[in-house]
């Protein structure tokens, strides 16, 4: 498994664990918005950020998503 899986992955866990979602409703939210693929697409810098930013980048990519 590469390293950009393991951090989406991660991204995935540690997102649902903050909003105290079930993985399905978490891995849905991110396919529907597009976070994987952005987080995925943007791995060389969000892989440096710590946790806390990392989750209000990914939660406010969600919800402009959401909102389109």
């Amino acid at each position: 498994m590469s390293r950009e899986m393991k951090f989406l992955i991660y991204c995935i866990e540690e997102y649902k664990l903050e909003k105290g979602l079930r993985g399905k409703q978490a891995l849905a939210l991110f396919e529907q918005s597009g976070a994987r693929e952005y987080i995925l697409a943007c791995y060389e810098a969000l892989h440096t950020v710590g946790k806390q930013y990392l989750m209000q980048d990914i939660d406010g990519f969600i919800r402009e998503r959401q909102r389109a």
